[in-house]
């Protein structure tokens, strides 16, 4: 698989996803087929939110992707090892940073809000917030268009953060042996628009 046949693999998933015409798939089946080693194609870095489950967003199986999750799809030194992993040791194509609509994290971070170990998670958010210029005035998480803004901005950011901060996989995506991409989950309608 190359980066660009495994990205049209999950913009296909996705379509399949939304016109509620998935895959039939054994998931024990896939389980013994999987026991002995995995080839996933690509690795996703998403937001823990119960609504945004990878496998199936993407019509995807057992052994199919890395589901990497974290409140408000930030990078750390772990994710960027994981990444490491799923793409220089394992054989990943692609890489995602997956957003969403209606996101907690984002709306929290807008609002400042501080919670134990949260405080500092949500603190990555803060360059996202930041970069949001179009708002003048009601920036909080209380006004959607800002706070959809901030999402779209915390992909970027988390983008630039994964190219900034791993060699690794910013040598990978240079010699195009990975894509590294973004992407919008909608919460409301199941599409994901692809940031390429």
């Amino acid at each position: 698989m190359t980066p660009d046949s495994a990205l049209q693999a999950l913009k296909n998933g996705n379509k399949r996803f939304v016109y509620q015409n998935m895959e039939s798939r054994d998931l024990l089946d896939q389980v013994k087929q999987t026991s002995s080693g995995q080839f996933p194609f690509a690795t996703i870095l998403g937001c823990i939110d119960s609504r945004v489950p990878n496998e199936a967003i993407f019509d995807q199986g057992i052994g199919d992707i890395f589901s990497v999750r974290i409140a408000g799809n930030v990078v750390n030194e772990d994710i960027l090892g994981s990444m490491e992993f799923a793409t220089r040791l394992a054989g990943t194509k692609l890489v995602v940073v997956l957003g969403h609509t209606s996101c907690g994290a984002v709306k929290g971070a807008c609002n400042g809000a501080e919670l134990g170990n949260l405080t500092g998670l949500l603190r990555k958010i803060g360059p996202a917030i930041s970069r949001e210029t179009e708002t003048t005035e009601n920036r909080d998480g209380n006004n959607a268009e800002f706070v959809q803004n901030v999402v779209v901005n915390n992909i970027h950011n988390s983008l630039d953060v994964i190219r900034s901060r791993s060699d690794v996989l910013s040598d990978l995506e240079n010699d195009g042996s990975i894509k590294i991409i973004g992407a919008l989950y909608d919460v409301s309608t199941g599409e994901v628009t692809f940031y390429e």
